[in-house]
C-alpha cells in the first residue's frame, strides 16, 4: 500500500523559495538589545528598553501606511522611536554619535542558536531569502555579522510597502517568476503568516517562545492554516529533507 505524501513532502516537492521573516524568527531582537544595554548602559532596564523600542514599531509603520508621512526606511523609523524613548530611560544626554550607534543595534542582532545551521541546510534544497520590513542595509549588515547565508535579501524597501501589504508577499513570487504557492513564508508570527496565506503563499510557523524574553513567554500553540509548525529552523530543515 502506497503511503500518502505528508504535508512536509508536498511542501518540499512544490515550493522553490523559502522567504523568512527576520525579527524574532531568525534573530533574537529582545535578547540582543538587552545584552547591548547591559554592556553600554547598565543602569537601564534592558528588558523594558527593548520592549519600548519594539512597541513603537507598528505605530510608526502605520503612520507611513496611512499616508501621514512618505515612504520611510525602518532605520529612520527606529531612530524616531529611539528619540521618543531616550528621556524615559534617562538617556537624553546621549550625543549624536552615541544615538546613531545605539540605533544601529538592530544591525547587530544575534541569530537564534539554530538559525545558521538551519538556513545552511535549507539552502541546499531551496532558495532562501529574507522578507522583512527591515531595510536592505540593515539586513545585509546583520547577515554579515551573524553569518546568515542568504541567497537573496528582499525587504519592504524593494516593494515600497511594509508587511502585511500583499505587495510584499506577492513581490517575492514576482522576483523569482513563480506562482505564489511555490513560495513559503517562514515566520514566528501568526498575523504575518495569515497575510501571506491570503496571498496564496504556503506558510511555516516557527516557535520562538522567548521572543519577548524569559519574563514574557510567548504562546506558541499551533494554529490552523499553517502547512507546518516547527520548533526551530533545524527542525524545519529535517522536516523538509535537508
Amino acid at each position: 500500500m502506497t503511503k500518502a505524501p505528508s504535508t512536509a513532502d508536498t511542501l518540499a516537492d512544490t515550493v522553490q523559495v523559502l522567504a523568512f521573516d527576520i525579527f524574532g524568527t531568525v534573530v533574537d531582537w529582545h535578547g540582543s538589545i538587552v545584552r547591548e544595554m547591559q554592556t553600554q548602559h547598565p543602569s537601564v532596564d534592558g528588558d523594558a528598553f527593548a520592549r519600548a523600542l519594539r512597541a513603537g514599531y507598528q505605530p510608526a509603520m502605520a503612520r507611513v501606511m496611512a499616508g501621514e508621512q512618505g515612504w520611510t526606511l525602518i532605520d529612520d523609523l527606529h531612530r524616531g522611536i529611539l528619540e521618543e524613548i531616550l528621556p524615559r530611560f534617562g538617556l537624553a544626554h546621549l550625543s549624536e554619535a552615541e544615538r546613531h550607534h545605539l540605533n544601529r543595534v538592530w544591525h547587530r542582532l544575534d541569530a537564534w542558536a539554530d538559525s545558521v545551521e538551519g538556513l545552511q541546510r535549507l539552502k541546499t534544497r531551496f532558495t532562501i531569502t529574507t522578507l522583512s520590513n527591515g531595510n536592505i542595509g540593515l539586513l545585509t549588515n546583520m547577515a554579515k555579522r551573524a553569518g546568515l547565508p542568504w541567497d537573496c535579501v528582499l525587504s519592504a524597501e524593494v516593494f515600497k510597502a511594509y508587511k502585511p501589504a500583499p505587495a510584499t508577499y506577492l513581490g517575492v513570487a514576482k522576483v523569482f517568476d513563480l506562482a505564489p504557492q511555490q513560495v513559503a513564508l517562514v515566520a514566528a508570527h501568526h498575523d504575518d503568516l495569515a497575510a501571506a496565506r491570503a496571498c496564496g503563499l504556503r506558510t511555516v510557523y516557527i516557535e520562538r517562545p522567548l521572543e519577548f524574553g524569559a519574563q514574557h513567554i510567548k504562546d506558541v500553540t499551533p494554529q490552523p492554516g499553517n502547512d507546518l509548525h516547527c520548533a526551530n529552523l533545524v527542525a524545519l530543515a529535517q522536516a523538509l529533507g535537508c
